[in-house]
């Protein structure tokens, strides 16, 4: 079942049990699918734009409540904090640190990267192969202590 499904479906529940927060999340996620199929020239969506998408929307989320917890506006971080926890259950597993450590150490491995000019291609390689499944700061943190 593709996300916009799962979405469609997830609605639905949420409106029977009157979940607000939910409900609020799971429009946005429609909304910005249905504001990339009509947009001249889109093209069907697959398993990974919808990917791209949702991680989207969960990084606007994370930089609005840092700004509202950095602005002292605690009242407006637990929202934001609570579309975060719904809208990351359309993702794939997240890998942990330990995951993405092997998996960057292949790839330096296998490219022979031995120092920090060898940071691009090792990022590029690393977020296409964990695409979705961990987050690019991660990914970032652990490519630059292994090659530094």
């Amino acid at each position: 079942m593709s996300i916009q499904e799962n979405v469609n479906e997830q609605i639905k529940a949420a409106m029977k049990a009157k979940d607000t927060v939910a409900l609020e999340s799971l429009r946005a996620i429609k909304t910005a699918i249905m504001m990339i199929q009509t947009q001249a020239g889109a093209k069907e969506l697959n398993s990974d734009d919808e990917i791209k998408l949702v991680q989207k929307l969960i990084k606007q989320r994370k930089d609005s409540a840092e700004i509202f917890h950095q602005q002292g506006r605690l009242d407006l971080v637990a929202p934001e904090e609570a579309q975060i926890k719904i809208i990351e259950q359309f993702l794939p597993e997240q890998l942990d640190e330990s995951a993405i450590t092997e998996i960057v150490t292949a790839i330096i491995a296998k490219i022979g990267a031995i120092g920090m000019q060898d940071m691009g291609k090792v990022m590029g390689m690393a977020s296409k192969e964990m695409a979705g499944k961990a987050d690019g700061k991660s990914i970032s943190a652990i490519v630059r202590q292994k090659l530094s």
